[in-house]
């Protein structure tokens, strides 16, 4: 990728960040570690991969996202709106009363959002079943499936890889996001899933294993999607919780926090500095 692509995609990803903590602090706490260790992707996603259009948010032709990791919504979310989707204000709502931006996405209630998840493990079978819908029609148009690696503890995860490889998914995007800990702990303590490269590999996808808080990484293993082909694509995208903001990376426990005013500002200050 040339300099001055990479150049917008990260700035893309810190305001991608921003919008995250813009949100939290709205709230006052938020599922912050899982949100942020995507956003590069999602960053090299909206901002350079997929074919959408935010004043034809449902138009048959586009790319589809699915984030089956539900708690990375805001992300979600924050891209959506910096893309023209839905006013930029409207972040500040998350989760609240009335609001159209749930804590888990739905695609009834978000411009951009392209399918309802949260329940752990249905998001791969969904993107999966869009994928084959997309083919069986003779589109062209991509789909991508957010996965992360506490997930993958789901045996609906496996069950739905092994239909993508079988239907040969040639446009099915696994993103899988092993940022090593889930809600209650690290993923090796809890239930260690071991080498998630050589499983989704010896489930029939085309994988390849990054840094998925690189954006030129992100890139050029996106780029290799374009091929289509008789085989699902898998980037197994290797991830800090909480990537950006060094506290939350530290932390303990990051995959919801609840902080004061204070600390939100100062963090939304330490990453709105990086702007200029």
């Amino acid at each position: 990728m040339d300099a001055t692509l990479k150049k917008r995609l990260e700035r893309f990803a810190l305001e991608i960040r921003i919008g995250v903590l813009e949100q939290m602090k709205a709230r006052g706490f938020g599922h912050v570690g899982g949100s942020l260790s995507i956003t590069d992707a999602l960053a090299v996603l909206y901002g350079s991969q997929m074919r959408v259009d935010p004043k034809r948010p449902d138009w048959a032709e586009r790319d589809k996202l699915v984030c089956s990791k539900g708690h990375a919504g805001p992300a979600v979310y924050a891209a959506l709106a910096l893309q023209g989707f839905f006013p930029y204000e409207e972040l500040k709502t998350l989760n609240q009363p009335g609001t159209n931006l749930p804590s888990h996405c739905d695609r009834n209630k978000t411009p951009g959002v392209d399918m309802t998840t949260g329940s752990l493990g249905q998001g791969a079978s969904l993107a999966c079943g869009m994928a084959f819908g997309e083919k069986l029609r003779g589109r062209d148009a991509r789909v991508f499936l957010v996965v992360g690696d506490g997930e993958a503890n789901e045996g609906q995860v496996w069950e739905a890889l092994m239909f993508a490889a079988a239907k040969k998914l040639g446009n099915l995007v696994l993103l899988l996001d092993v940022n090593g800990k889930q809600l209650d702990g690290c993923t090796k303590d809890i239930l260690d899933t071991l080498d998630l490269s050589a499983k989704v590999a010896a489930f029939g996808f085309d994988t390849v294993s990054i840094d998925g808080n690189d954006i030129e990484q992100v890139y050029n293993a996106l780029e290799r999607t374009r091929n289509g082909g008789d085989k699902p694509y898998a980037i197994v995208l290797n991830t800090i919780k909480g990537k950006g903001i060094a506290a939350v990376e530290n932390a303990k426990s990051n995959h919801s926090m609840a902080v004061s005013s204070d600390q939100w500002n100062e963090w939304l200050l330490s990453l709105t500095a990086q702007l200029d």
